[in-house]
C-alpha cells in the first residue's frame, strides 16, 4: 500500500489558532506550572500533588487540542479507517526503529555530555512509582495525543507542503527542545541542551510514521507504545 499524503488536513483557522496555542504550550505554560499548582493548593486548602496536577493539566491540553484541531483529526481518522492495518504496521515498524536508533543516540550522548540516562525515561520511572495510574493516563493517552497533534500535525504537516526537509528539521528540533529546555533553565546548565540528541531520533521516527501512513493515529499509537514500554521497564 502506498503511503498517504500528510497535507490537506489543516485549515487556516487551525494554523492560526494552533500556532498561538503551540507557542503557549512550548514556552509559557511550563513556566506557569509551579505557580499554578501552588495557587490551586491555596484555593483548595491542601497541597496538590504533581501527579494530580499533571493529569488535570494534560486533560486540559487534550480538550483544547481536540477542539482546535477537530478538522485535522477528522481527516486523520478517515485516513486511518481507510487502511488501519497499514497504519498499525507503520507504528510497529516505528517502535523497532525507535529503540534501535535511540540506543545509538544515548551512547553518543554519554560520550559528548556529562549526563547519564534519558531524561524522559527518568521522569517516567519516578512518576510511575509514585502514581502509576495517573502517570499511565498521561503517558499512554493524553501526552501522545497532544504532542503528535502539535509537533507532527501542526508543525510537520504545515511545513511539509513547503519543504519536506524543513518539516523534518523543524518538527524534530522543536520536539527535542521541548523535552530539554526546562531542565537546562531549572539547573542553570546549558550542557543539558546536548541531550537534545536523544530526542532528535524519536522526533524523526514519529514524523516518518505520520508521513508514511498519512494519519496522526499511527504516530500517536507509536508514541503511546514507546511510552507504555518505558513505563513498564521503569516499573520492573
Amino acid at each position: 500500500m502506498a503511503k498517504k499524503k500528510t497535507s490537506g488536513g489543516l485549515t487556516n483557522l487551525e494554523r492560526f489558532w494552533g500556532t498561538a496555542f503551540f507557542v503557549l504550550y512550548l514556552l509559557l505554560l511550563p513556566l506557569a506550572a509551579g505557580p499554578a499548582r501552588r495557587l490551586a493548593g491555596e484555593l483548595l486548602g491542601r497541597p496538590v500533588s504533581p501527579e494530580l496536577y499533571g493529569a488535570v493539566y494534560y486533560y486540559g491540553l487534550f480538550a483544547v487540542t481536540a477542539i482546535l484541531f477537530h478538522h485535522l483529526l477528522g481527516v486523520s481518522t478517515r485516513r486511518f479507517l481507510d487502511g488501519p492495518v497499514f497504519s498499525l504496521k507503520t507504528a510497529a515498524a516505528g517502535i523497532v526503529a525507535h529503540y534501535g536508533l535511540c540506543e545509538l543516540a544515548s551512547r553518543l550522548g554519554r560520550v559528548f555530555a556529562d549526563r547519564a540516562g534519558n531524561l524522559n525515561d527518568s521522569a517516567i520511572s519516578a512518576r510511575t512509582g509514585s502514581a502509576p495510574h495517573m502517570t499511565l493516563l498521561i503517558l499512554v493517552f493524553l501526552a501522545p495525543f497532544v504532542e503528535e497533534t502539535l509537533f507532527r500535525g501542526l508543525v510537520f504537516g504545515g511545513l511539509r507542503e513547503k519543504s519536506r526537509l524543513l518539516a523534518y528539521a523543524a518538527s524534530c528540533a522543536l520536539f527535542a527542545l521541548a523535552h530539554v529546555w526546562q531542565f537546562a533553565v531549572a539547573g542553570r546548565d546549558m550542557a543539558y541542551f546536548l541531550l537534545m540528541a536523544q530526542y532528535l531520533i524519536p522526533g524523526l521516527v514519529l514524523a516518518w510514521a505520520y508521513e508514511h501512513s498519512g494519519t496522526l493515529w499511527a504516530s500517536i499509537g507509536l508514541h503511546a507504545g514507546v511510552n507504555a514500554l518505558s513505563a513498564l521497564a521503569g516499573a520492573l
